[in-house]
């Protein structure tokens, strides 16, 4: 599959937006894995921003800035989101409320629990009427978002937005569950080379033997093992280097993902 990135955004542990990351790319300075970006969720109306978790407002953030990043217009783009975890707050609020003798849960947070609740947001802020895709591949998510958007953008005809996105639950589930870092990266894809930023060739190799692309850098390494949506890392940093790159990702059990990344046509 050949697809062309028209836009792309990322927010993470020591970096608050795409140009900050590509900064981190092309000095090799040290990231403050400390530093932790708060998500405004600022496209949401006044109303739903109030109502929405941390979560939601991680995932429409990095959908926002790689949407306006390609020029396109939120109604002529299909859209994946993807998660490992979903909306861990309000799991963990609804968890709460099951252990007590009451059991009473809240409408709201029932709301707010299901998986697709984040582009349910995305779809009223942006006013997009397109289908939409949720899914979720535990700590193969992002592998699976972008089979899932680059598939249906070539075989729907249509650019798609992939946003992939994820936060910590608090304890105690903290401990047992992948993700102690939030972190959202989000691309539009399309099958027109116009005005794009990169191209992406994806095949899935049957190969398990062969090794996923890691980090140079240990905190980078480090933050890529950390979650889903950070597995993405090593393509990001592809997609900046000066010359043509390839990665391999996790897909699923006994499959490989390999991406190549090379500039654009002229």
């Amino acid at each position: 599959m050949i697809v062309y990135l028209k836009g792309i955004a990322a927010t993470g542990p020591g970096f608050e937006n795409w140009d900050a990351l590509c900064s981190h790319f092309a000095t090799g300075a040290a990231i403050n894995l400390d530093f932790i970006p708060s998500p405004q969720g600022k496209i949401l109306p006044g109303i739903e921003r109030r109502r929405a978790s941390t979560t939601v407002k991680l995932a429409v953030d990095v959908a926002q800035g790689a949407l306006q990043q390609s020029g396109m217009k939120a109604e002529d783009l299909a859209i994946v989101f993807a998660s490992s975890n979903g909306d861990t707050n309000t799991i963990h609020h609804i968890c709460d409320a099951l252990a007590t003798p009451e059991r009473i849960v809240s409408p709201m947070r029932f709301h707010n629990s299901v998986h697709n609740a984040a582009v349910g947001y995305w779809s009223i802020a942006s006013g997009s009427m397109q289908p939409s895709s949720s899914l979720c591949a535990f700590s193969n998510t992002f592998a699976a978002g972008l089979v899932e958007a680059a598939t249906q953008c070539l075989a729907e005809e249509v650019p798609v937005l992939l946003a992939v996105f994820d936060t910590p639950f608090p304890e105690p589930l903290y401990q047992i569950t992948p993700g102690h870092l939030p972190f959202g990266v989000a691309m539009v894809l399309d099958a027109n080379p116009r005005t794009s930023l990169a191209v992406m060739t994806i095949a899935i190799d049957r190969d398990a033997q062969l090794a996923t692309t890691q980090m140079d850098d240990p905190l980078l390494e480090a933050l890529r093992c950390d979650s889903s949506a950070s597995r993405s890392l090593p393509l990001l940093a592809a997609l900046v280097a000066p010359a043509a790159q390839q990665v391999i990702l996790g897909y699923a059990e006994g499959l490989r993902l390999r991406v190549s990344v090379d500039r654009p046509p002229a």
